[in-house]
């Protein structure tokens, strides 16, 4: 049996594990804060080491897809960098997923277009669904989708009080440079 290495802590802290599978450097991994479907928005707290209610959604609006984030990673926001991972049915808070990236949208958030800062959302596919086997680029999901997917982020922002405005959505070369770009970030601290 091979023996994977984990490192220290890591149980209790998944942000500490590994960014892509150790055998396929192509497949990344991805910790699923919130759920396809859900109301409740989820996200991993470091210092308690928990998965924390963060806010909820008003009645009507829900995930549309699994929400997480690429451990080890760093983006331009100071989180890991997130991920919408496309697959069959729902994971839960805390599952890690297998998945390769198809795409990118890039976007910037804040109350205002002075304060704001960059906060991308890596759009991924998990390894071993049916429904979205077929899409190797984000431009495979359709137009239609894709605008869903902005508009969700948008409104998403819009409840906090703040602005989120696409800038660009890009294929899975442009993903993939950002995701090493939060692997160097973390190796940087």
């Amino acid at each position: 049996m091979n023996k994977k290495k984990t490192p220290k802590n890591a149980l209790a802290d998944p942000t500490r594990l590994p960014s892509h599978d150790e055998d396929d450097k192509e497949t990344i991994q991805v910790i699923i804060e919130t759920p396809k479907g859900s109301r409740n928005k989820f996200a991993f707290d470091a210092d308690q080491k928990v998965f924390q209610l963060k806010k909820v959604l008003p009645a009507g609006m829900t995930f549309p897809h699994d929400f997480g984030f690429i451990p080890s990673t760093q983006a331009e926001d100071g989180d890991p960098v997130d991920v919408l991972v496309l697959m069959d049915e729902p994971a839960y808070p805390g599952c890690l997923i297998k998945c390769r990236p198809v795409g990118i949208i890039e976007g910037e958030q804040g109350k205002n277009k002075k304060d704001a800062e960059r906060n991308d959302r890596v759009v991924a596919i998990e390894l071993m669904n049916h429904t979205y086997a077929h899409v190797k680029h984000i431009d495979d999901l359709g137009k239609t989708f894709i605008k869903e997917l902005e508009d969700f982020f948008v409104n998403y922002h819009e409840l906090s009080g703040k602005q989120y405005r696409v800038l660009e959505v890009r294929g899975p070369g442009e993903a993939r440079r950002r995701i090493k770009d939060g692997m160097r970030a973390v190796k940087k601290k």
